[in-house]
């Protein structure tokens, strides 16, 4: 067997198992910083998917007989001006936020990652033409952006959600490119093309793995600003509409009532993106230590 042909067997795509993802737990639990950004995420996620399941109550439910209630048993999370139960309110929230954030990252990975792998695999022309768009959008401010597509097409989480993902397809997209042409000056890759072998196989199989930790590290960073992003257009009435019950809408709709010794309808929520941003960060910051090779 040819020394060419060892070097590249021993890049071969890794396969996710059981024993794998067992380990990745084991890991996870023995790093503090991992575990405390896993156990934030985990009761996030466990408060949207279950809130409904055991709370029961409708987050638009209007209750005049309740209005302004303080947290008690019957309210952990207290009412809101119009009697709404703000813990309903609270993991409705969470769901639209954390739906918001993981198809941000989803398709923001996707095609700027896309976009990313062909203008480094490409180089010339087409190199020039996607990162001089990349910078166009970068030349803008991510939020003043964001707020400027929204108008654009109308107030709303969709159209929110579509913000975002255009302001973070250029991060993906210039991290990855750069990855790639790390890659590309690999032995392993020269010695796939000094035996022939196709582009496309040669990128599945070589390239792509050795750009998922870059990845794995933007996409998580990017989750948090997901969600600080869209409770930001909430806040400017740019994301959910009334009466949707969205962290960024509940801190606009508590502003006043802070004021008034009513702390509790907009602090509860701001602890719910304070959480979810801190879990993100928290991850992103261990997985570049753990992860990214041009750290060492």
């Amino acid at each position: 067997m040819s020394a060419q042909t060892t070097i590249i067997k021993r890049t071969a795509r890794p396969r996710i198992t059981f024993e794998g993802v067992t380990a990745a737990l084991r890991f996870i639990l023995l790093d503090p910083t991992l575990l405390i950004a896993f156990l934030l995420m985990v009761l996030l996620v466990g408060l949207a998917l279950l809130g409904p399941l055991l709370w029961g109550i409708d987050p638009l439910k209007l209750d005049f007989g309740a209005v302004f209630a303080a947290p008690s048993p019957q309210h952990p999370m207290g009412t809101d001006s119009l009697g709404r139960d703000i813990f309903a309110r609270f993991y409705s929230g969470a769901q639209i936020s954390l739906t918001v954030g993981v198809v941000a990252v989803v398709f923001g990975a996707v095609l700027g990652g896309a976009v990313g792998l062909i203008a480094g695999m490409s180089g010339g022309w087409v190199d020039v033409l996607l990162m001089r768009t990349m910078d166009a959008i970068l030349a803008f401010p991510p939020l003043v952006l964001a707020m400027a597509i929204t108008i654009g097409l109308g107030a709303g989480i969709e159209t929110a959600a579509i913000a975002i993902i255009v302001t973070t397809i250029p991060w993906y997209a210039r991290l990855v490119r750069s990855d790639v042409l790390r890659v590309r000056s690999m032995p392993f890759i020269e010695a796939a093309v000094a035996i022939g072998m196709a582009r496309w196989p040669m990128i599945r199989r070589h390239v792509v793995p050795h750009i998922m930790p870059t990845l794995l590290i933007q996409a998580a960073a990017s989750f948090g600003y997901a969600i600080l992003a869209l409770a930001a257009l909430g806040f400017v009435g740019l994301g959910a509409q009334i009466p949707t019950p969205e962290w960024g809408a509940m801190i606009t709709e508590g502003l006043s009532d802070a004021l008034t010794g009513r702390w509790w309808v907009g602090v509860f929520p701001g602890v719910g993106i304070l959480l979810a941003v801190t879990a993100a960060n928290l991850f992103a910051d261990r997985a570049r230590d753990l992860l990214d090779i041009r750290a060492e």
